[in-house]
């Protein structure tokens, strides 16, 4: 045990406490502060920590391993490198650890009950870094280093002797047999044996391969991992775009764990250079920051697509987990699967052109890649989406690649999700896109995704009570990634009160979101609140970078109300269809809004006969009630094979 200020660092234990509570550090940076605090005051070279930590035959970006292992123990010391107390850097040369350090001798019985202890006020180093140090001792004099008397084994030994002897007269023999095999997984006294984690956040993994165009590879992991541990374990694992505000964030794991609202958080890093893959995990129960399982894994570019399942696999049966749904493993070219990522980091980051055209190189690369050909199915979705002249074609090109998918892995839920969207956008079968929703939830109960397409479904399908649970349950597993979704269903349910309590608690979080300030100008408008529709649709405008046009709504409402405000939107609106495509349906919501009946239901025919994909929605959308009993509109409903809610 090694005492320095209000910090205690327990060798053997691997285990540094502050005023008597735990310390979250990993691995290296705890290697590296045991080596330190060993060498008490004198300079600690970087070729020194570099062998003692690693080895020179272990191939890693061992420069930017130190750095990193600097910056994360000096993170847990809160040492300032401009003015430190406990690490000092000596330029050019190494490190120094300068605050003054004791070693504290326990009692025999105080050590026992620890199990492996320090004897005679010596450090126990762990056999890595005691190995390492004689190494670098050696290599530095020339001259072999023979292990001190009471070297590391023979203290073992003693300590081994005389707990076997105390034990013998408990009658627990088996325990002292278990502690000469040296396996301290089973030791007598494991914290971890007794903790249980039933949800789990995976904390982006850092890149540490010294490239920040490597990025993308290691998100690219972070969800794939995130994706395994869904599909082969029971646990509930929090979702990608949830714990993504979470990288490159140094917090406290009991916080980042309060926020998501789990008791496991596993973290690590990724390095991949040359034909080289390093990937290094560590499982902690948050509430009592308990490191209860870390491993590492090396691999080569041909075989690094299984390591997330391999790693998912591992934690799911440590923690007694392990889901027996999983589907088969595949086999996936590299090159496939480093195109599959970028093209997943990019659709996140919105880049959705360039994400398809990876998905596109992905399976080109490999035309049996089921996950590859369900990206390329959601980029045409979405392209459809925006409408326009190619919308058709891109929903047909959708449709055949989520066919193509679902042909060579039935069991992906990303397959049947997509599915479900060529079938509610394209072909217009609520009924089979209904059946592939549940299928899709079925496979993976724990995705967001699936369930907020099923919101949709059930919306067009009338079943509002079963829409709003859903995008509620797809909220709770992913609060980040769809913050205006809970209150378009509930306008859609005519929940107006409901919806602008949502919009505002979302506001404070997310205060220049234009979206949701869009959804409550038509909450507003929905309940006649025509002053503080106006008043949201200015602060829109000016989120958006539209201040002109925002000073131009203000004195249009003070001089002719909020219908003064529509015919402003309308010329606008008007004015950009002259440059390039408008929906029929965005003129039809400015029409309703004016009361200008022949003119909605105009835009609204047109809208039907080019297939606009908002218009499935078209009986739930409060904005056009007034048309229910009107023969055309019904008409539209028909044409669409809708069920009637009027």
């Amino acid at each position: 045990m090694i005492k320095f200020k209000e910090f205690e660092l327990d060798c053997d234990r691997y285990e540094l406490r502050r005023n008597g509570r735990a310390v979250k550090l990993e691995k290296m940076p705890m290697e590296l502060l045991i080596l330190l605090a060993a060498k008490k005051g004198h300079l600690v070279t970087r070729p020194e920590i570099i062998e003692c930590l690693w080895g020179s035959e272990v191939f890693v970006d061992s420069e930017h391993g130190i750095n990193t292992a600097i910056r994360k123990l000096r993170l847990a010391l809160r040492d300032d490198p401009e003015k430190p107390c406990f690490v000092e850097t000596v330029t050019g040369k190494g490190y120094r650890f300068i605050a003054p350090a004791i070693d504290v001798d326990e009692p025999v019985a105080a050590r026992n009950a620890e199990n492996i202890g320090s004897l005679n006020g010596t450090a126990v180093l762990p056999a890595t870094v005691a190995a390492g140090m004689q190494k670098a001792e050696s290599d530095r004099t020339g001259q072999a280093v023979q292990p001190h008397p009471k070297s590391n084994r023979t203290r073992y030994r003693s300590l081994l002797f005389v707990a076997a002897g105390s034990l013998a007269a408990l009658g627990m023999m088996a325990i002292a047999i278990s502690w000469i095999r040296f396996d301290w997984s089973d030791r007598f006294f494991n914290p971890s044996a007794k903790l249980h984690i039933e949800s789990l956040a995976v904390i982006p993994l850092e890149n540490l391969s010294g490239d920040p165009g490597q990025d993308y590879f290691a998100d690219g992991m972070t969800d794939e991992l995130t994706t395994m541990l869904v599909k082969n374990s029971t646990l509930r694992i929090i979702s990608r775009t949830s714990v993504m505000q979470y990288k490159g964030v140094h917090r406290p794991v009991r916080d980042i764990a309060r926020e998501l609202g789990v008791d496991g958080i596993l973290e690590g890093s990724v390095a991949r250079s040359g034909n080289t893959v390093h990937l290094t995990l560590q499982l902690i129960h948050a509430p009592t920051d308990t490191h209860m399982w870390a491993d590492s894994y090396d691999r080569d570019r041909k075989t690094e697509v299984s390591l997330p399942l391999d790693a998912a696999r591992t934690i799911a049966a440590r923690l007694k987990k392990l889901s027996t749904l999983a589907g088969p493993r595949i086999q996936v070219n590299p090159e496939a699967h480093d195109a599959y990522l970028r093209g997943s980091y990019l659709w996140y980051v919105g880049d959705t052109e360039r994400s398809g055209e990876y998905f596109k190189k992905a399976v080109a690369l490999q035309p049996d890649y089921a996950l590859g050909w369900s990206g390329v199915s959601n980029y045409y979705g979405q392209k459809g989406m925006r409408e326009g002249p190619d919308q058709q074609e891109s929903f047909a090109q959708g449709e055949s690649a989520a066919i193509k998918a679902l042909q060579l892995d039935d069991s992906l839920s990303e397959a049947h999700n997509s599915r479900a969207g060529s079938y509610w956008v394209f072909s217009w079968n609520w009924a089979q896109a209904e059946m592939e929703t549940a299928r899709a939830i079925e496979l993976s109960p724990d995705r967001a995704e699936p369930h907020h397409m099923r919101s949709y479904v059930l919306t067009v399908l009338n079943r509002m009570d079963e829409a709003v649970a859903e995008d509620k349950r797809s909220a709770e597993l992913d609060p980040s990634a769809r913050p205006w979704a809970m209150a378009r269903v509930l306008i859609r349910a005519h929940q107006f009160d409901a919806a602008i309590d949502d919009l505002k608690m979302r506001l404070q979080a997310s205060p220049n979101n234009g979206n949701l300030y869009e959804l409550l100008v038509q909450a507003y408008w929905c309940k006649g609140m025509e002053k503080e529709a106006a008043q949201a649709i200015q602060k829109q405008q000016l989120v958006n970078g539209r201040k002109a046009f925002a000073a131009a709504m203000k004195h249009a409402f003070e001089h002719g109300g909020y219908k003064a405000i529509l015919e402003l939107q309308l010329n606008d609106l008007k004015a950009q269809a002259a440059k390039e495509y408008v929906s029929p349906l965005w003129f039809a919501f400015i029409y309703a809004r004016l009361r200008s009946k022949d003119k909605t239901l105009q835009f609204l025919e047109q809208a039907y006969r080019t297939h606009s994909p908002h218009l499935t929605f078209l009986q739930h959308e409060p904005d056009f009630d007034f048309l229910h009993s009107d023969e055309r509109y019904r008409a539209i409903v028909r044409q669409m094979r809708l069920p009637p809610a009027y």
